[in-house]
């Protein structure tokens, strides 16, 4: 009996054994399994650590000469970076001696190459964009922890009238969740930045009255997009009431030029032309031709940088407000209206190719039959005057499109 009951708590205190030993083996290798689920993550992240930290500082510091009579330059992150205007301007921002930071999420609506070129553009310019989401404000927070930037020049954005009617969640995460997380960023920063943002023209939706004025009825968007910008000009007011942000707002009309989005419709009217492929010409009600207050990117990046000299300082700090702070709209046009079918005309000039042309009416689909932009506002503040013509622009749109496609004038690839 003695015997049998020895060796059943022998058994037994061996099983405990086991049992335990198998406990312990389970919780170190969940432990090191959440290590190493933790460290991927830390080692996969696009940014982070000491090495990012001081490209981000490298990138963002001004480099104007002491003295210079424009000052001692300004520290500028730019959302958007490698997008159309956001390219353009970070180029211009650097070349004349600013600190430039980029941040852009490189995402699928058009083409990424073209948006990976671009980063390569900046970066051979010593601009450093980090790939990344505006939504992500632990990334936005860890920038103004390494860097006091002065400015924001915030031209993220999902783009385009048309696209918002198969993908509307999307205008809804980028211009209004990430134009607020963007917004909280900037109000806690210590300094706060002031502000300049991408509006739109088209929040001028269905009014009639032409040239728009700043000072017009805005209550009537055609379309989404339309809505997300009209809301982020609501959004951004309240955001300089509460917290003192310096905020000026641009109504950007129709920009075009070199790099520019593949969307827009002269820049697919070039590759169709080219292909030999026929294009679709809208045209509005009783047979009246669309037309566009087209807009030059270099006329754009005069208003952009001068808006980011003339900001004016936020006021707020922890975010509380101290005082009023400046709050802006103005907007940034040719002031001259083109016609599509003349749009048409001048590339076919420019490229030395006649276009095959489908004319129908202008679906229900959000676009506006016109845009005219009174700039009276921007000249007086800006000092803003456009001096770029669609014929000399487009001509300067397809010299870059030819070179940056490959097309040789009298190849297989061109057609004469």
């Amino acid at each position: 009996m003695n015997r049998q009951l020895h060796r059943c708590f022998a058994s037994t205190s061996t099983m405990f054994l086991w049992a335990l030993f198998l406990v312990a083996m389970t919780a170190s290798y969940l432990s090191f399994q959440s290590f190493v689920d933790t460290s991927s993550k830390y080692f996969a992240a696009s940014w982070g650590g000491m090495h990012w930290e001081r490209q981000i500082r490298a990138s963002a510091a001004p480099r104007r000469p002491p003295g210079s009579a424009a000052g001692a330059g300004m520290s500028v992150l730019v959302t958007g970076a490698a997008g159309f205007v956001g390219t353009h301007c970070s180029l211009a921002l650097r070349k004349r001696g600013d600190g430039v930071v980029g941040i852009d999420n490189f995402n699928a609506y058009y083409d990424p190459s073209l948006k990976k070129a671009r980063k390569a553009l900046l970066s051979s310019h010593g601009v450093f964009v980090v790939e990344g989401d505006i939504n992500d404000g632990r990334l936005l927070a860890k920038f103004f922890d390494v860097v006091p930037f002065t400015h924001v020049l915030h031209l993220a954005a999902q783009a385009g009238v048309r696209y918002a009617m198969e993908n509307p969640a999307s205008y809804v995460h980028s211009n209004i969740a990430g134009l607020v997380t963007l917004l909280e960023a900037c109000k806690d920063a210590d300094p706060q930045p002031a502000i300049v943002w991408a509006s739109s023209s088209s929040v001028y939706g269905l009014n009639d009255k032409v040239p728009f004025s700043e000072r017009d009825r805005t209550d009537q968007p055609a379309s989404l997009y339309a809505a997300t910008k009209k809301a982020g000009e609501e959004i951004t007011h309240t955001y300089n009431h509460i917290y003192g942000l310096s905020i000026t707002g641009l109504r950007f009309f129709t920009v075009y030029g070199p790099w520019g989005r593949p969307d827009m419709a002269y820049f697919s009217f070039t590759r169709n032309i080219l292909q030999g492929k026929p294009i679709t010409v809208y045209r509005g009600k009783d047979h009246v031709d669309l037309a566009r207050d087209f807009t030059y990117i270099d006329d754009i990046v005069k208003g952009c940088l001068g808006s980011l000299d003339t900001a004016g300082k936020s006021t707020g700090t922890g975010g509380k407000k101290r005082g009023p702070a400046p709050y802006r709209i103005f907007n940034l046009g040719n002031t001259s209206p083109v016609t599509v079918p003349n749009l048409v005309s001048i590339l076919e000039k420019h490229l030395r190719v006649k276009a095959k042309k489908n004319v129908v009416e202008m679906p229900g689909n959000g676009d506006v039959p016109f845009t005219h932009a009174n700039i009276s506002l921007a000249r007086e503040q800006l000092g803003y005057k456009p001096t770029t013509n669609l014929d000399v622009g487009l001509k300067k749109f397809v010299k870059w499109y030819l070179s940056y496609y490959g097309y040789t004038r009298g190849s297989k690839n061109f057609r004469q």
